[in-house]
């Protein structure tokens, strides 16, 4: 359950209150600074088991791509800043991010080839405002990982299934696909990734 601090305040002021090492995260959601619940295993197990599958691939490639450990995603002028579950940054478009050196914080779409969000209780979070908001920026491609089901009947189906909805960006905006059991994932970044909602839902077990 995510639990959100009362008072709104600007962007910068949220980065500058960040405190470090407490061992609580937090966002900004429109000017309101959000406790986000501690992730349980499985969540954890998820984003590692992708972020390695990830990186393999474009190393592969050899893109000048990385995965940081703790980058902030921030929608053009708003109040508002991420810490997404997989982030895949293109360092080669770095020099144009105005917040990178000081804040390790992305702004732009093409900076981001690819985001990933684990769904946890504050599903909506990430079927409705970062949607919404990693859209807007231009973000090629969003990955939503409902592995515990946890997202609304009209996003997972009724009865509700764990499902991986991936959206791609086409002439800016989202069009969604939806992968469930051992459906092949279809990347539009990464063409030749193999893997199956099953294999990441059961990343924790094998």
């Amino acid at each position: 359950m995510t639990q959100a601090i009362p008072k709104l305040v600007t962007f910068e002021e949220f980065v500058d209150w960040l405190p470090e090492n407490s061992g609580v995260r937090y966002e900004l959601h429109n000017g309101s600074i959000v406790e986000m619940a501690q992730p349980v295993g499985d969540h954890e197990e998820i984003k590692g088991f992708i972020a390695k599958k990830v990186t393999v691939e474009f190393s592969q490639l050899d893109l000048p791509f990385l995965i940081p450990n703790q980058a902030m995603v921030r929608p053009l002028e708003k109040d508002s800043g991420y810490f997404p579950d997989v982030l895949v940054i293109n360092q080669a478009n770095l020099a144009n991010e105005p917040l990178w050196k000081k804040s390790s914080t992305i702004s732009l779409g093409e900076s981001i080839p690819l985001v990933v969000e684990v769904v946890s209780t504050n599903w909506r979070d990430d079927y409705y405002i970062k949607y919404a908001d990693y859209e807007e920026m231009g973000i090629a491609e969003y990955w939503i990982i409902d592995y515990a089901a946890l997202g609304g009947r009209n996003f997972i189906g009724n009865p509700k299934q764990p499902t991986i909805s991936v959206c791609n960006l086409v002439d800016g905006e989202y069009q969604i696909s939806k992968f469930r059991d051992s459906d092949r994932i279809i990347s539009q970044t990464f063409p030749e990734l193999h893997l199956t909602p099953n294999q990441i839902f059961q990343a924790g077990l094998v």
